[in-house]
């Protein structure tokens, strides 16, 4: 019997049809009008986004929240895991679940919206990133005045045909929003392992994809285009929007 197909499954077989827009010039988003053009519409979607949080009211239920993973392939945290924080920042981190969970904490009520077009609530607990990033000294600017713009994340699950885990990256003001959380906590309960534990990212200002999940490492850096293929994160590779703003 043949295993469901994944949401990444979806990716790749997308990439290998040619689907999505990042055929047009793929390589090089920043160049010639391509590049104008994204980097207009990351700052109009920036101006039109607004804080988000679910008013009280019904939650989606656990088993019908969507997640990446069937059953047989939810992946589990490798022992003696920690999530590492590095790049531009005073004091390199590596936190255990129990640390994160002793570091100030929030929980928000958010509708996270998938690219797919779903759309499930659910209510969020974690540390704000941007404790994080105090607690490790980001710095302000590296080099020669030069800003630390983004902000790196990694995750350890290693889908199938793949070589490394999932990544993404965003811009600083997204990450350091106060709504931006390393969640750990799901509907109240400890975040379940179908949905990203030991910790994943939850914001309600960008797709779903943008959420990482399985966070293995965090890096402050001020240009991306050393990661991946030089689109910044995995999505960009399918087709899929670098800034994702909803």
């Amino acid at each position: 019997m043949r295993r469901p197909l994944s949401r990444r499954d979806m990716f790749r077989i997308m990439a290998g049809a040619g689907l999505g827009i990042a055929g047009c010039d793929s390589k090089k988003p920043k160049a010639g009008m391509l590049g104008r053009m994204e980097r207009l519409n990351t700052r109009v979607e920036s101006f039109l986004l607004s804080d988000k949080e679910v008013e009280p009211g019904d939650i989606t239920p656990p088993m019908a929240f969507p997640s990446y993973h069937v059953a047989a392939q939810v992946p589990m945290a490798p022992d003696g895991w920690k999530l590492l924080v590095s790049g531009a920042v005073a004091t390199p981190l590596a936190l255990t679940l129990e640390d994160l969970q002793k570091l100030p904490s929030k929980t928000f009520r958010i509708e996270h919206h998938c690219v797919e077009g779903w759309s499930a609530i659910a209510e969020w607990t974690g540390v704000p990133l941007y404790e994080v990033a105090k607690l490790a000294g980001v710095k302000e600017v590296t080099g020669a005045g030069k800003s630390v713009e983004y902000v790196e994340f990694r995750s350890f699950d290693i889908p199938r045909g793949w070589t490394r885990g999932y990544w993404s990256s965003w811009d600083r003001a997204s990450a350091f929003h106060p709504q931006t959380l390393i969640a750990y906590g799901m509907n109240g309960m400890d975040l379940p392992t179908r949905h990203g534990a030991p910790a994943r990212l939850s914001v309600p200002r960008q797709l779903g994809y943008k959420s990482v999940k399985y966070l293995a490492r965090i890096s402050v850096v001020d240009d991306i285009t050393s990661i991946g293929n030089g689109l910044g994160s995995a999505s960009p590779d399918y087709g899929y929007s670098w800034y994702a703003g909803i």
